[in-house]
């Protein structure tokens, strides 16, 4: 046995790839992404294989990948075209969506187009019942003709959507099987598999995401499994899912909609791997890459779990102005810019940056790949943040010229020269994200201040200090591959799969044979789709959860349910344990109105992955004495530069000071003292005396600097 695994993750600028032997050793790097991303992904595969002078064969252990693909054919909107099936009376599902306003107070209010068209979608003649009694059969003749219209507009991809069918699936069931022998090969996605559940417009959302991406996600997984096999690689490829778990390419292709999280997924599970490690029962995720931010609250060692997000937002933090996807997902909040976010100007003439990226191609100014707007990348650069000529270990030399030049000549728009306008933008960005986190925590009822920061990707340990001030918190810690820590991610997470089904039903009343089938039957796909990822029966953990409400709410809160009590019909303690969570929530109980149950949720885990020892393959350098100017908020300082693979545990450092990686830098802010851990983590640490309030003046000063 060789003892080798390899997880891949495809980000909007780099792709990053983990080698780790079990014996706790690991080899990373980091290439710019493709466009065929089938090319990036063998790429780098062959290029960490060849680093650590390993064959294919000799990955004996799990192929694990995270990729934006899905994402990408959302926002691009470049799939092959796509129908939906709906009942009779309700075509208009996608353009009437469910009819809230993300702002009630703009009476021009966008939202995004449907991924289906209105002339794509095809009423259904048949009805279900809301208890699942089907009062008109499929009308198949009808069906056949829409297959007729489908195959003549080449739909390769139709999301079938009939009311009610959560209930009972057979009338979508019927409508799959005229499809398929009308039209050989069409992709068919069914509701009653994709979402399971009441309301609609989300229900079929869902859908349609679902099949609209299938046929991008689906060939990629399947030539991907062709290549590796190709390639001599023995492992089945696992993929990495929105929930937080992993599982066999062949059923995550069929449901793509659940990958749209994938990567940012595998960063919130890496944090939680070290939140474990260190002991930590609070932290905060900060994950900056090349294109954005996302930040995820870890809790008692444990991601934050929502049953409900968005994609494809036309207003950036405006809940309701995207695309509903009703997945488990790990909850994690698009917190701002990343390195090649884009410096703009707004109506008022003040200073902006992001949410337009300048990606992988043409990137930054500095790549010398043909970009020419300023972006964060540039604007570390030329602050002395980053080396130009030790980027990717002096791989990838930066043109700092060419990104001064940018900077010049758009500071002109703002009466700023380029070294104001660097730091004008270094100050933007990091304000943009902390505010986000405020939010994010505060309508979770989370107290972000002082929780300590886990920074990675490649522009994370680059901001983390300046963020962490501006949250009140006095820790931020850099684990050891910190660039590719999402990668790190895929790799310590068991295999998993999260199911749910709506049963609507008041507590007190529920048809409890009903309840054992959906379990039951949910217990049997979650444990068959694990088993074909490799995993033994015997390996298998189940876990049962329910959404529950007061009845008259609209929202719900998820339960975790003991098996026994379900056993049990224990209607008493399944109350006790909502009210328990809803009075965390909400500061309340109300002990006279009775519950609803409205889903319920099985999860199946493998068996869980341990890592105790992370020994970086990083030859170590000498102590050195290399020192350069670096512009800070308060000043230009002399300051040391460190190579991170000469730190020991037990070393001690002054801010300001820059630590470099060749994978990314990391930057100690003045007031700042880093010191090494045994685990090759770094911590930096603030005293709580040298904070200074955050205060409005202060903000407002910043502001009319840039103004």
């Amino acid at each position: 046995m060789s003892g080798y695994s390899i997880a891949i993750d495809i980000g909007g600028t780099f792709t990053d790839v983990v080698l780790r032997h079990r014996d706790g050793r690991f080899w990373v790097d980091k290439t710019l992404t493709t466009e065929d991303l089938k090319q990036g992904f063998f790429s780098a595969v062959e290029s960490v294989l060849k680093r650590a002078s390993c064959r294919p064969d000799m990955i004996d252990d799990v192929i694990v990948h995270a990729t934006t693909i899905v994402t990408n054919a959302i926002i691009e909107r470049k799939a092959p075209r796509c129908g939906l099936l709906t009942t009779e009376g309700f075509r208009d599902v996608l353009v009437i969506r469910d009819e809230c306003r993300s702002d009630i107070f703009d009476n021009q209010l966008e939202v995004p187009e449907a991924l289906i068209p209105y002339e794509l979608t095809f009423a259904v003649p048949e009805r279900t019942l809301a208890d699942g009694t089907v009062s008109r059969k499929v009308d198949r003749k009808a069906v056949k003709e829409i297959a007729k219209r489908l195959a003549k507009e080449k739909v390769a991809s139709v999301a079938v959507c009939l009311l009610n069918s959560y209930k009972n699936p057979e009338s979508e069931r019927a409508v799959r099987d005229v499809l398929q022998f009308a039209i050989p090969g069409i992709m068919v996605s069914l509701s009653a598999e994709v979402a399971p559940q009441m309301r609609e417009y989300p229900r079929a959302s869902t859908t349609a995401l679902n099949a609209y991406t299938m046929p991008i996600a689906k060939p990629y997984l399947d030539a991907l499994r062709e290549g590796l096999r190709a390639a001599g690689f023995r492992q089945e490829l696992l993929i990495m899912l929105s929930s937080g778990g992993v599982i066999g390419a062949e059923i995550a292709g069929s449901n793509p909609v659940r990958m749209i999280e994938s990567g940012p997924a595998a960063g919130a599970l890496a944090a939680s791997f070290y939140a474990k490690l260190l002991s930590l029962p609070n932290l905060l995720s900060f994950d900056m890459g090349g294109t954005t931010a996302k930040a995820c609250f870890i809790q008692n060692g444990q991601p934050l779990i929502t049953t409900t997000f968005e994609v494809d937002r036309i207003y950036r933090f405006q809940q309701g102005s995207g695309l509903p996807v009703t997945v488990p997902c790990i909850d994690m909040i698009e917190i701002g810019a990343g390195g090649g976010s884009l410096a703009g100007k707004d109506s008022l003439g003040l200073l902006t940056v992001g949410p337009q990226s300048a990606g992988s191609k043409p990137g930054p100014v500095c790549y010398g790949r043909g970009g020419t707007d300023p972006t964060v990348t540039d604007s570390d650069l030329i602050l002395g943040l980053l080396d130009a000529g030790n980027f990717l270990g002096g791989e990838m030399k930066l043109d700092e010229k060419g990104a001064r030049h940018a900077l010049a000549d758009f500071g002109k728009r703002l009466n700023l020269d380029a070294d104001q306008l660097a730091l004008g933008i270094y100050e933007v960005v990091g304000e943009s994200m902390a505010s986000a986190v405020r939010a994010h925590a505060t309508d979770r009822g989370v107290d972000w201040r002082g929780v300590p920061l886990l920074a990675f990707g490649g522009a994370g340990p680059v901001h983390a200090c300046h963020v962490a001030e501006l949250l009140d918190s006095t820790t931020v810690i850099y684990p050891p591959m910190a660039s590719v820590l999402s990668a790190f991610g895929t790799l310590v997470t068991p295999l998993r799969l999260d199911l749910f089904r709506s049963d609507l039903g008041r507590l007190g009343q529920l048809d409890w044979t009903g309840v054992d089938r959906n379990i039951s039957e949910m217990i049997e796909e979650a444990q068959s789709a694990l088993l074909k990822a490799g995993c033994r029966k015997e390996e298998v953990r189940v876990g049962i959860a329910g959404d529950l409400r007061y009845k008259g709410q609209h929202n719900e809160l998820t339960i975790s349910l003991p098996s026994d009590l379900i056993e049990a019909r224990n209607v008493e303690a399944i109350r006790a344990a909502f009210e328990a969570e809803y009075e965390r929530t909400y500061g309340i109980k109300l002990d006279d109105v009775d519950i609803e149950v409205v889903a319920w949720r099985v999860t199946a885990f493998g068996p869980n992955v341990h890592q105790d020892e992370i020994r970086s393959q990083v030859q170590a350098a000498g102590e050195g004495s290399k020192r350069r100017p670096v512009r800070f908020s308060s000043g230009v300082y002399d300051t040391p530069v460190h190579v991170r693979s000469s730190l020991r545990p037990g070393k001690t450092l002054t801010g300001p000071v820059i630590i470099e990686e060749r994978e990314t830098t990391i930057v100690i802010l003045p007031g700042w003292q880093a010191s090494v851990d045994r685990h090759g983590c770094i911590f930096a640490n603030r005293e709580e005396r040298d904070l200074e309030p955050h205060s409005a003046a202060r903000a407002l000063e910043q502001s009319d600097q840039y103004r």
